[in-house]
């Protein structure tokens, strides 16, 4: 950023900042940068002369100079109080950097379409026919007309955006969760980790939940501080390797993990309101890499292709677009949504996010790695959804409805429903 001050400005405008703010941003980082730097510099000034000025006393002394050591002891301890009020003053300018750079959004990589929204998203691939279906119902209507999906019981327990599943409804949603950690462990070559539901300030600051999204969290009280439930199991995942260094011939490091979601949904009043497309808790498989710098994007790629192989694996169609540089995530240089097609919306949705981060969350976490005796350098990161289970079902639900009210169980899950074939039927 000091270096190359206008690449960020530039980045910030692909971002949807107006040149005036973004050239703002960047000369405000750049002054508290800069005076952050003339306070270390006269601090270190001072610090030395008070030095030099105690060692100085002792030769006026030995020298029988009074006056000079007299004058000598009034500039230490003038030098001395400086440096204990500079101290303060530099912790001030080093929090009120390091907060002003906490909220710069991750720079674009150079391939990623500009633009402001959704609508500027371009689609890459698609795979497999939309269903027409006559009269298609919604996964809320098919769940409540089987009794298996129930929010007004949910909404008594908790309020809004709860669901409660009930017999071979709820048996599905397991039996996709399990699905897919099952096809990432043992085809994708991801390891499967229980993770800790609870995490600490410094695991969200990582992964870049704060102190951007502190408001789309659920805090609850630990002794003196505070945890909150995880939005997502990327945030333990990646967290794995904060504050270390991981030798370089031990990368890709890929990580897996099936895990309740918990969001507060802040800032979605009013959508998706019906159902289960956005709820507060929910379940999600999410894939985490850890890569060296040359190898993120091909990961990237290759991650996307997971998360792609669960919905042809269900046989459900979606399409792929690369998101542009205006609907991009906070933390992502790139990403990938795919999106499943629902019936009952006529329309497709996202059921996973891919995105490469580059070593933006690893300088939040301080992971690096190592190559041989090489000096360390940053981790590259990336996540994914593999994908989010609550809207897998709903897809599920949705393209195999049937005329009857039922629904038909996709292949890839029969064995983990019990051979069950159809939900609704004696």
């Amino acid at each position: 950023m000091r270096e190359n001050p206008q690449a960020l400005a530039d980045a910030l405008v692909k971002r949807g900042q107006s040149s005036e703010v973004a050239r703002s941003t960047v000369d405000d980082l750049i002054a508290k940068d800069e005076a952050r730097r003339t306070h270390l510099t006269q601090l270190q000034e001072a610090q030395a002369r008070q030095n030099a000025a105690s060692k100085e006393i002792g030769k006026a002394m030995a020298a029988k100079d009074a006056a000079l050591a007299d004058k000598l002891k009034a500039e230490v301890a003038d030098l001395k109080t400086f440096v204990q009020t500079g101290e303060g003053e530099a912790r001030a300018l080093d929090k009120a950097l390091n907060d002003a750079l906490a909220v710069i959004p991750n720079v674009p990589h150079d391939d990623v379409p500009v633009g402001k929204d959704e609508n500027d998203n371009v689609e890459i691939r698609r795979f497999g026919e939309p269903r027409r279906i006559n009269s298609a119902k919604e996964h809320y209507e098919i769940g409540e007309a089987l009794g298996l999906m129930d929010f007004e019981r949910a909404a008594k327990l908790s309020g809004a955006r709860f669901t409660v599943l009930s017999g071979k409804l709820a048996r599905l949603e397991r039996a996709l969760g399990q699905f897919m950690i099952d096809l990432h462990t043992s085809e994708h070559g991801y390891t499967e980790v229980q993770v800790p539901l609870l995490v600490r300030d410094e695991a969200l600051f990582g992964t870049n939940q704060l102190p951007k999204f502190e408001e789309d969290l659920f805090f609850t009280p630990h002794g003196e501080g505070r945890l909150a439930l995880i939005p997502t199991s990327e945030v333990p995942l990646t967290n794995l390797v904060r504050e270390e260094i991981v030798a370089g011939e031990k990368l890709p490091l890929r990580f897996t993990s099936l895990t309740p979601c918990f969001r507060s949904e802040a800032g979605s009043a009013g959508r998706d309101t019906r159902g289960m497309l956005r709820q507060h808790q929910f379940y999600k498989v999410e894939m985490v890499s850890i890569t060296d710098a040359e190898s993120s994007i091909a990961e990237h790629e290759r991650m996307t292709d997971c998360a792609e192989t669960v919905l042809k694996r269900l046989g459900l169609p979606f399409r792929t677009v690369v998101l542009c540089s205006g609907d991009m995530g906070f933390g992502a240089r790139k990403t990938y949504d795919i999106e499943v097609w629902l019936p009952g919306q006529n329309t497709y949705r996202e059921i996973s996010s891919c995105s490469v981060c580059g070593d933006f969350q690893a300088r939040r976490m301080n992971a690096r790695y190592r190559v041989g005796d090489g000096r360390p350098q940053f981790v590259h990161t990336l996540n994914g959804s593999g994908v989010a289970v609550g809207r897998a079902l709903i897809a599920v639900m949705e393209n195999y409805q049937n005329e009857d009210g039922s629904i038909s169980v996709p292949d890839a899950l029969r064995s983990y429903m019990g051979g069950v074939e159809r939900i609704g039927v004696a």
